[in-house]
């Protein structure tokens, strides 16, 4: 049986992606873009929005988060606390500016794409894909650098 579009019902993801900062004063670019290009990572994986928090952070900050609730003692540019529940995308998602900051001068890219990629990376990480194998990691950076071109 043909349904006409009006006739399908849509899913109706009403969710919330919010951006604080913690211990660090910075104001995010781009931020309603960014909010367009999450939502449609979502509805490419079949998932909806729930409520994505991003928190922007120093070192010292994400180090320790990473010491407690992760038992790593190491540094590390962004740690994804998954929530999801069903086909509903939930989670937290702390960035440390300042490793950011040094991975774009390491990577030889400019500070608000590194920024970019890695907020993409993690809402990735949220709805399913994986960087722990080389194939993962290739797939993982395609889908970044697709949803990075929609910044341009």
């Amino acid at each position: 049986m043909f349904f006409k579009k009006s006739d399908r019902k849509e899913k109706k993801c009403k969710g919330v992606i919010l951006f604080f900062n913690e211990d660090v004063s910075f104001v995010l670019r781009l931020k309603q873009k960014i909010r367009n290009i999450i939502k449609s990572i979502l509805n490419n994986n079949g998932k909806c929005l729930g409520e994505v928090v991003y928190i922007f952070c120093t070192d010292e900050y994400l180090y320790n988060l990473n010491i407690k609730y992760l038992q790593h003692d190491t540094y590390t540019d962004v740690i994804t606390f998954d929530y999801c529940e069903g086909e509903y995308v939930n989670g937290e998602i702390y960035i440390s500016l300042e490793r950011v900051q040094e991975n774009a001068k390491r990577f030889h890219v400019g500070l608000n794409s590194e920024l970019y990629r890695v907020i993409f990376h993690a809402i990735l990480h949220l709805v399913g894909y994986k960087d722990k194998t080389p194939n993962d990691k290739h797939t993982m950076t395609t889908q970044e650098n697709y949803y990075l071109g929609m910044l341009q």
